[in-house]
């Protein structure tokens, strides 16, 4: 199951490297943040786009 697409992957994964970095450089907590968006970025999985209903590129299958 998937619901973050390639854009939204890549962006995740920038962002979330550069929280992790700004977070080590001024010894922040913050940084952890950052951690969160990379994993959902490499499982291609939101638990907060699943509760909203959200889907960014992840095609669904339907039953026919």
């Amino acid at each position: 199951m998937c619901n973050v697409g390639k854009i939204d992957r890549i962006v995740r994964a920038v962002v979330g490297l550069a929280i992790i970095v700004w977070g080590v450089m001024t010894q922040n907590w913050f940084g952890i943040v950052g951690v969160v968006l990379l994993g959902t970025a490499a499982i291609s999985f939101c638990p907060l786009y699943s509760l909203l209903g959200m889907n960014t590129g992840c095609k669904i299958k339907e039953d026919s």
